[in-house]
């Protein structure tokens, strides 16, 4: 089993964001704007969704690395820390899945 995490793939994500768009797709990705970054997100989620209606599992993995990475991208462009994101998942922990989108729904 892997020891990679998401945590190490957002610290690779900060490094190639602080270099040049010549030699890293990610600082590209960043210089087109937020706008450019959540498009791609949709792109890559989309072709997540349309892997999963397939029957390869191996492609079903790749476009889900590829879906996180381009959120953990989306979430470097509106400096929204991955921690943060943990909070509220970890908030949501100690709420059943029905009750806490219940709880939205009246909010």
């Amino acid at each position: 089993m892997s020891r990679f995490s998401l945590h190490d793939l957002a610290s690779i994500i900060d490094a190639r964001a602080a270099s040049s768009g010549e030699v890293s797709y990610t600082r590209k990705l960043l210089d087109k704007g937020s706008e450019h970054c959540a498009k791609k997100f949709g792109e890559e989620a989309v072709e997540t969704v349309i892997a999963a209606i397939g029957d390869d599992r191996d492609h079903l993995i790749a476009e889900s690395a590829d879906t996180l990475f381009h959120l953990l991208v989306l979430l470097k462009s509106r400096g929204v820390r991955l921690d943060e994101v943990e909070a509220v998942l970890e908030k949501r922990t100690g709420t059943s899945g029905l009750e806490e989108k219940a709880a939205r729904k009246r909010d």
